[in-house]
């Protein structure tokens, strides 16, 4: 399994990262994991437009879903070769509504559904998606929002969506070989526990879930990254390091 960072920038993209986007691919099989602001011109780095499988929406805030408006364009508008058949897309409920009030005006209020497969996740929900097991689950955030656990032979890998401190995430990410983690805020600096984390939490999370390896992620460009990371490493033992856009890691 390969996990590739299309975009890591939280709240609004970075002068250097859109915002958050992971591609993970397995056997050919490529699903995206939220498609924020900028995440479709980088995309194409890394992945044919029309190479995607599935994506996953983990909320509908901007800096997670709103370049799911362009693909749209992408795949909707497609001339050569033909419109695209639609793709699953897993999501929170009311994702297609969100979408088509966000493009604000799209063909038809079906037109979205002819190239995306909209399908609402639920707490608790386990996909069998090619050869990826996914499990979705809500998180702690002011909307509804879901972290996930992707496993393939044997490996496995969480990523935290946007969450603060609560039990579901330790759960997700139970013994997994990389832990793709928030942190958003600043210890000492935000006290908004169900909002986000900060680098001290995410460690602290990663211990408790007994994580092999935490990558930090969803650090926007007002909080000043190596301070999470030294929390982070301070609350951590194991491998700490934060998230760019193109690293690449085989699982």
């Amino acid at each position: 399994m390969k996990l590739t960072v299309v975009g890591c920038s939280g709240s609004f993209p970075s002068a250097d990262s859109a915002c958050s986007s992971y591609l993970i691919e397995a056997e050919g099989y490529r699903l995206l994991l939220d498609m924020g602001n900028g995440a479709l011109g980088e995309l194409q780095k890394y992945c044919g437009l029309y190479d995607v499988d599935a994506v996953a929406i983990s909320h509908l805030h901007p800096d997670h879903c709103i370049d799911m408006c362009v693909y749209f364009v992408a795949r909707y508008y497609r001339f050569d070769g033909g419109r695209c058949d639609p793709i699953p897309v897993y999501g929170p409920e009311g994702t297609e509504q969100r979408l088509i009030t966000a493009y604000a005006d799209t063909p038809s209020e079906k037109a979205m559904s002819e190239v995306f497969d909209f399908r609402t996740l639920t707490p608790r929900t386990e996909l069998k998606l090619g050869p990826l097991t996914v499990r979705a689950d809500r998180v702690t955030h002011p909307v509804e929002t879901y972290g996930f656990r992707v496993e393939h032979d044997g490996r496995s890998l969480c990523y935290s969506g946007d969450s603060g401190r609560c039990d579901t995430l330790s759960e997700l990410a139970a013994d997994v070989d990389l832990f793709l983690c928030e942190a958003s805020f600043t210890h000492g600096k935000e006290d908004l526990p169900e909002v986000h984390l900060n680098g001290r939490e995410a460690g602290e999370c990663a211990a408790r879930a007994g994580a092999e390896r935490l990558v930090l992620t969803h650090i926007p460009p007002w909080t000043d990254a190596q301070v999470n990371l030294c929390d982070a490493k301070a609350a951590f033992g194991g491998p700490v390091e934060l998230a760019r856009p193109g690293a690449v890691y085989e699982i």
